[in-house]
Formats: structure tokens, C-alpha cells, sequence
């Protein structure tokens, strides 16, 4: 049996939020990879994996807008069913993307802190185009089966349906929600620990470019914990209440679910935060990034004037 509910909360919170992340996520995405593409030269190996990073958060972006209208529709999808699936498709596919590159990016980081001397750290240019290609195709895989959803009514549009039955409600698409959290923050947290643990033993905390370092693996950390962790333990939440109910075939289930419900569905609106907010990952990560942002900033203010 699935849980249907009718939302009045998120008809209410979720528009606003969407909207706001839509804004934010456009304006400084779409910032960021006009900067990639006409003034960020020469490309390094890591501006490969930003640019990538930008793109996925630039294109889930674009499905932002279809999913507060659903919302201010009181939860009701106007665009068809196949709209639907792409529209989910984009969301699963770039949030996934997102996590996989913060990741890259965070062993990246550290690889040229704790081991500089690695070959790794010399990549070229086109080798890391294609890393970044194989990303994209493990995430493909990884979300591709949103295609074969089956919505219960036509006018419903969610991709995390609340199944009662215990065996149903750990499916793939959940499981991959969550492993593709988890994995990615215990690296870039051993990534983070290992990066302070080196400096600090070398006495080289104080120094100027370390700590400009220190700086961006930290916004890294922070940005993915704040946006992504909240979602993935309502999850985990709705799951172990499921697995712990003596009885998943009664009715009282799912008014037992709503609170829970309602929380993930907010939670996991947070989580195409982290899109509007990665480009503060884009302006710590190189002195060239955040020089033509500061410009380009510094010119529109005198054209205003």
C-alpha cells in the first residue's frame, strides 16, 4: 500500500523555496559557467571538475520552476507524464552528479595538499574530461531507472512514494539517495581530516595559501552536510518506522507517516540548496575565479551608477 497525503504544509513552504533556490541557483550558476567558458583560462584538471559541477547544478535548476508549480497547484502535475518522469529524472540525476563531483573535487584537494608530488596531480586536461564523462555515466546509471516510474494517479508526480510494505519500501531509488550521500561524505570527510592532520603536522596552518585551503575544503564540508544531511536522515527515519511497525498493513500508518513525510519532502527541497550556494565553492576554490567574479561585480556596479 503507498501513502498518499494531502500536503498542506508543503503547498505552503515548498513554492517560496523553490523559487528562491531557482533565483540564487540560475543567477550564480549561470555566472559561474559564463566565467568557465569565456574568461577562466587555461583550464586546469580541477576547473574540469568544477565546470562539470556548475553544469549539473545549472541543470537542475531547470526543473525547479516545474516543481513549484506543482506544488502551487496543490500538488498537481499539469505536464504529463513523461514531463514528469524527465523532470525527476533531472533532479535525481544532477543532485546525484552534484554529490559525486563534490566529492572528486574534495580527493582532488587533498591529493595536491597531503601527496603534491603524486602523478595524479599532473593530469591533463582531456584525461579529466574524460574522468569527468565517467562520472556522468555512473550517474546516468545510478538514476536512470526514474524513467520506469509508476505515479498512482496522473496528476502525482514524486519520485519517493512511502510504501507500507517493508520489503517495497527500500527500493533502488531510495537506496541510491542515500549511498550517494553517505560514501561521498565519508571521503570528503577523510579527505577534510587528513588535510588538517598534515598541515597542522608540518606547523603550516598559518600559512596564507594553506589557509586558503583549509578555507575551501571546509566550505565544502559545511554546504554538503547542511544540505543534504537533513533528507537523508528523515529517510532513514521513515524506513526504521516502517521496519519497527508490527502491523505495515494497517490503516493507521500512514496519519503515523505524515509528520515524517511532510519533513522529507521539505528536506529533500534543501537539498538543490547546495546548487545555489556550490557557486561559493566555485569563488574559494581559485584566486583567477574570484578575481574575474569581483570584476565583473565591481563593472555592472558602475554601469548602474
Amino acid at each position: 500500500m503507498q501513502c498518499l497525503f494531502n500536503g498542506t504544509l508543503l503547498i505552503t513552504v515548498l513554492p517560496p523555496l523553490l523559487g528562491t533556490e531557482f533565483i540564487l541557483g540560475f543567477l550564480g550558476n549561470g555566472l559561474a559557467l559564463w566565467i568557465f567558458c569565456f574568461h577562466l583560462k587555461p583550464w586546469k584538471s580541477s576547473t574540469v571538475l568544477l565546470f562539470n559541477l556548475a553544469m549539473a547544478d545549472f541543470l537542475l535548476n531547470m526543473a525547479l520552476p516545474f516543481r513549484a508549480s506543482y506544488y502551487l497547484s496543490g500538488i498537481k502535475w499539469k505536464f504529463g507524464n513523461a514531463l514528469c518522469n524527465i523532470c525527476l529524472f533531472m533532479l535525481a540525476m544532477n543532485r546525484t552528479g552534484s554529490t559525486l563531483f563534490l566529492m572528486v573535487i574534495a580527493v582532488d584537494r587533498y591529493m595536491r595538499v597531503v601527496h603534491p608530488h603524486h602523478p595524479i596531480n599532473s593530469l591533463s586536461v582531456s584525461k579529466a574530461v574524460l574522468g569527468a564523462l565517467a562520472l556522468w555515466v555512473l550517474t546516468i546509471a545510478m538514476t536512470a531507472h526514474v524513467f520506469a516510474l509508476q505515479h498512482p494517479e496522473l496528476t502525482y508526480c514524486e519520485s519517493f512514494m512511502i510504501e507500507t510494505e517493508r520489503q517495497q519500501n527500500l527500493t533502488w531509488h531510495k537506496f541510491v539517495f542515500i549511498i550517494s550521500f553517505f560514501i561521498p561524505l565519508f571521503v570528503i570527510l577523510y579527505c577534510t581530516i587528513h588535510i588538517i592532520a598534515h598541515l597542522r603536522g608540518r606547523q603550516l596552518a598559518q600559512h596564507a595559501k594553506i589557509k586558503k585551503a583549509l578555507c575551501f575544503i571546509t566550505v565544502v564540508v559545511v554546504l554538503f552536510i547542511i544540505c543534504f544531511l537533513p533528507s537523508n536522515i528523515t529517510q532513514l527515519l521513515i524506513w526504521a518506522k516502517i521496519s519497527n511497525t508490527p502491523s505495515t498493513s494497517s490503516p493507521y500508518i500512514c496519519p503515523d507517516l505524515e509528520s515524517l513525510t511532510t519533513a522529507f519532502y521539505i528536506t529533500v527541497s534543501m537539498t538543490y540548496l547546495n546548487s545555489a550556494l556550490d557557486p561559493v565553492v566555485y569563488y574559494f576554490s581559485s584566486p583567477g575565479f574570484k578575481s574575474i567574479y569581483r570584476n565583473t561585480v565591481s563593472a555592472n556596479k558602475i554601469k548602474l551608477i
